[in-house]
């Protein structure tokens, strides 16, 4: 199914809902963080798409590949942790989002940050469950 094509509308709101939530974050961390949900989701467009888009901001081969390890890797900063973390308890949301995990994140990104990167991860949860639910292929 051609999506866009299909409900062009809500093709659209979710480009802005994309647009949106991406505005006052590190492009490198939305890479990142996008990239880790799509893995999670299994969304082979998406973590194709999200690698070449990281590479563009300036991410390493090498960080890119670790991203399934990240917890083990030490190539990662803490804020960058932290938004990880987060990232995987919203898209795990049955297991919820943690005390422990939500405060990491709280200490490492204001309010205004942390608020823009809850909605990058729902917004890249959302293009993950479309481009799988339709099989959107590479």
């Amino acid at each position: 199914m051609d999506f866009s094509a299909v409900a062009p509308k809500v093709f659209r709101a979710v480009l802005a809902l994309d647009s949106a939530a991406r505005a006052g974050l590190d492009g490198v961390l939305v890479e990142l963080v996008q990239i880790r949900a799509s893995q999670i989701n299994r969304c082979a467009y998406c973590i194709d798409y999200h690698s070449t888009d990281a590479r563009k901001a300036g991410e390493t081969e090498q960080r890119i590949y670790q991203l399934t390890a990240w917890p083990e890797s030490g190539l990662y900063t803490e804020r960058e942790r932290a938004a990880l973390a987060l990232t995987e308890a919203v898209t795990l949301l049955p297991g919820g989002v943690s005390d422990e995990v939500y405060g990491r994140a709280a200490e490492h990104f204001d309010e205004a940050e942390l608020a823009q990167l809850i909605a990058l991860i729902f917004t890249v949860n959302a293009w993950n469950r479309m481009n799988v639910t339709t099989r959107k292929a590479l």
